[in-house]
């Protein structure tokens, strides 16, 4: 007997939307950017994101992110650090629950921000755990 397609009601719930995931993940990248560029590589490409992001330093810097991350609800710091772990192969999506509880142990001081800024190549860590799910942030619009 032919398995109907699946439905939105099979996805995986992550806990946190791809939104949010995707706007960590910009901003992580975004700071790495600035921090990996240098002064002649501004001027020669003065849009680059790198560039803008001199133009108003206080738009994105490690400080607002971490801000930002702390003032998630738990559920959904639980869930970033849960997708951080699946992307760097801690744990597969078919081991998500236990992933997303020790997770939530793992957050009971509610220093998510400064524990996911912590890792090397956050924001990599996170698309690859939405990209474990058959997701991508690279869809969604911004």
């Amino acid at each position: 007997m032919a398995r109907p397609p699946a439905d939105d009601d099979d996805d995986v719930d992550l806990g946190i939307s791809l939104e949010t995931v995707a706007t960590v993940v910009d901003h992580v990248r975004a700071i790495q950017a600035t921090e990996e560029t240098d002064d002649a590589q501004l001027s020669e490409d003065e849009n680059s994101e790198a560039a803008l992001l001199q133009e108003n330093p206080d738009d994105l810097t490690e400080a607002s992110l971490r801000e930002f991350i702390d003032e998630l609800n738990q559920d959904e710091q639980a869930a970033l650090i849960a997708l951080a772990w699946v992307g760097r192969g801690d744990y597969g999506p078919e081991e998500w629950e236990e992933a997303l509880r020790l997770a939530i142990e793992r957050n009971e001081g509610g220093d998510a921000g400064s524990y996911l800024l912590g890792m090397d190549m956050v924001g990599d860590l996170l698309a690859e755990g939405v990209a474990a799910f058959g997701l991508s942030i690279e869809d969604v619009e911004r």
